[in-house]
């Protein structure tokens, strides 16, 4: 492509790619869907149908969205949200309330943070209230526009639900959940949980007033509805203000994800993980690496994302260590090898790496033992050995047991793309015997 400006938005290339990737990130980062959940038509229906009768008909209602963690409960209740909220007499009429349990860890935060979300702090002021109830009561009274039947309806989404279940007395669940059974207000209670027995924390009259309808997210995603998701949340929306690099964008999206290495790679991923926020993590990455002279994302991005995200972050940490201290992680991986994985000490590594030193290197400098105990101790601190627990007994340094975080392909992994490594350290790592 080049840099003529287009006929139709007047917008350079650079324009278009700078505005293409503020629009997918936002996507990615806030885990909004670009299209109907996929493999999720149920739930959606389900919950659509219940919020849309609190926000239309005043109809108060409570759900627990229950599911593993990644499996996209947020992202399909935010899909939910946004479906209705375009609903002009919805738009107009409904509030909304999100509470964490993370960062409402008690019912006053709560109840400051339900106040301030209501844009209620001007009426609330300076009064005082005898108990809870009464606090959350004269806030729904608050948003009444005249009689009962006209009142705003609210909905409070409860992330981390089960977190709010271990709260004093469970007061603020109780109150909602009340309000929500009663017709004092048409209020919406819609709870987010990864805990399957969530219910079984509530309390008696806590339990009694919940609904009981639970929504279940179980990652039932298959491949193919896997990298439809990917290929859609890639594309870029029809409303974007240069069509015809929308057009290209999404053409070369759709051969991206027909491509064999690409899928391979999507491939790889779902069979790690069916979350949705490494897909995104994913995606991200992929996405960075447009520009002006690369407007769109090729195979070689995503091969190169897939890499990144498999990167291994203790083989990682061995790029860095200096020569010294990779030798005697390899001495640790022969004991290892020799005893098959009983652990070893320093003086046991030492003597190993003094063998090596005499038999087999031409390149490594004969180091002084404080020096070679000080290199040990380094990998201690990068934790890439970790002391066995042992009796209180105290004993010598030299000889406390220690075992090594790093399984035999990671150290041959680590040997063969470190910078400018000796040909006998590399032959040394490779043999099968020290």
């Amino acid at each position: 492509m080049s840099k003529r400006k287009s006929k139709e938005s007047h917008m350079t290339v650079g324009q278009c790619v700078s505005q293409a990737q503020s629009i997918l990130r936002k996507r990615f980062c806030h885990q909004e869907l670009a299209t109907s959940p996929v493999g999720l038509e149920s739930q959606h229906k389900h919950l659509l149908e219940l919020l849309r009768r609190t926000a239309v008909h005043g109809e108060s209602n409570s759900v627990l969205i229950v599911g593993p963690r990644g499996t996209g409960k947020t992202m399909l209740l935010n899909y939910v949200l946004k479906e209705l909220l375009q609903e002009q007499d919805v738009k107009s009429n409904i509030m909304m309330v999100n509470l964490n349990g993370l960062l409402q860890t008690d019912d006053r935060i709560a109840l400051k943070e339900i106040t301030r979300q209501l844009n209620l702090e001007n009426v609330v002021g300076d009064k005082v209230f005898g108990s809870f109830a009464e606090n959350l009561a004269f806030l729904l009274e608050a948003l009444k526009k005249g009689d009962r039947s006209s009142s705003r309806p609210v909905i409070f989404v409860l992330d981390e639900f089960d977190l709010f279940a271990h709260h004093k007395n469970q007061t603020l669940l109780y109150n909602l959940l009340d309000v929500s059974q009663s017709a004092q207000a048409p209020v919406s209670v819609v709870g987010l949980t990864c805990r399957l027995d969530v219910l079984e924390l509530l309390e008696k009259r806590v339990k009694s007033r919940f609904s009981h309808r639970q929504i279940h997210l179980l990652g039932s995603m298959t491949l193919a509805q896997y990298l439809e998701t990917a290929a859609s949340q890639l594309s870029l929306p029809t409303d974007f203000p240069d069509a015809k690099f929308a057009n290209d964008w999404n053409d070369a999206v759709k051969k991206l994800c027909e491509d064999k290495s690409v899928e391979g790679v999507l491939r790889k991923h779902f069979e790690g993980s069916k979350d949705f926020r490494s897909l995104h993590t994913l995606l991200l990455l992929a996405l960075s690496r447009v520009s002006v002279s690369s407007p769109v994302i090729r195979p070689a991005d995503l091969l190169e994302s897939g890499r990144c995200t498999a990167a291994d972050s203790k083989a990682n940490i061995l790029h860095g260590v200096s020569i010294l201290e990779l030798c005697l992680i390899i001495a640790m991986k022969h004991l290892n090898d020799v005893y098959e994985g009983e652990p070893f000490n320093f003086q046991m590594v030492h003597n190993e790496f003094k063998k090596f030193i005499s038999r087999k290197s031409h390149s490594i400098h004969n180091f002084e033992k404080p020096v070679v105990i000080k290199a040990f101790e380094h990998l201690q601190q990068l934790e890439l050995i970790r002391p066995v627990e042992s009796s209180s007994a105290k004993i010598q340094k030299d000889y406390q047991l220690m075992k090594l975080l790093l399984d035999h392909t990671q150290v041959l992994e680590a040997v063969q793309r470190y910078p400018q490594c000796p040909t006998d350290v590399r032959q040394w790592a490779t043999s099968a015997f020290a």
